[in-house]
């Protein structure tokens, strides 16, 4: 039960602070349904590192674009700031 809450813990905080970004538009991802698999892949690479775990973690994630038959990196949608951040969150998390 524990990690289930540590898991939903990240994927709140994930949800309302990492981003992808679409030309000048962001789509958080929380609203785009992507937070909690984040937080799956963070916390099982967490023994990389924050940078490590966040880098590994979001190429991990793909995600499927139009009707789903192609599917796009999850890190070729973050900015380097949001890998920054998601790197911060990861930090201030593990350490808890």
């Amino acid at each position: 039960m524990e990690s289930n809450v540590r898991i939903s813990d990240l994927e709140n905080i994930i949800s309302e602070n990492v981003f992808i970004k679409i030309e000048k538009w962001n789509l958080y991802l929380g609203d785009a349904g992507l937070a909690r698999n984040l937080a799956i892949e963070c916390i099982s690479n967490k023994n990389q590192g924050p940078l490590e775990a966040a880098k590994i973690s979001l190429k991990a994630i793909n995600v499927k674009v139009g009707d789903g038959v192609n599917s796009i990196p999850l890190i070729n949608l973050i900015t380097h700031s949001q890998i920054l951040e998601l790197e911060e969150i990861l930090e201030s998390f593990f350490e808890n």
